[in-house]
């Protein structure tokens, strides 16, 4: 079991830059694939990066590729996202997950969720 929780959510114009971290309680961090999720209102969630066990494991949304990088420091147990140029259609509530699995684009996969962080970004 593992208790996740998102931050650095907030407001920020079109091209601008934000960072979400995502912290999990766990001592066994380096065994889940993380990944990170958006969903907009009115919308279904969608992908937007995931990282394997391992640095070089990445994946990313056809729309966020470029823009965003996904990161993970295993000794503070914390995932990240680094989002820039961000654009008005970024704008959504942004879920972290973790899974034992492989399927790191799917969010039925990912057994445990954060709250979720709501990013916002402005024309």
């Amino acid at each position: 079991q593992v208790q996740l929780v998102e931050s650095g959510g907030g407001l920020v114009q079109a091209g601008g830059s934000l960072r979400l971290s995502c912290t999990a309680s766990t001592r066994t961090f380096s065994i889940y694939a993380m990944g990170w999720f958006r969903q907009a209102p009115g919308k279904e969630r969608e992908f937007v990066a995931s990282m394997g066990w391992s640095e070089g494991q990445t994946q990313y949304g056809d729309s966020v590729k470029g823009r965003f990088t996904i990161s993970r420091d295993y000794a503070k147990n914390t995932l990240y996202l680094q989002m820039n140029s961000l654009k008005p259609e970024d704008t959504a509530v942004y879920y972290c997950a973790a899974t034992y699995g492989s399927r790191w684009s799917d969010a039925s996969a990912f057994e445990f969720w954060g709250g979720g962080t709501q990013v916002t970004v402005s024309s």
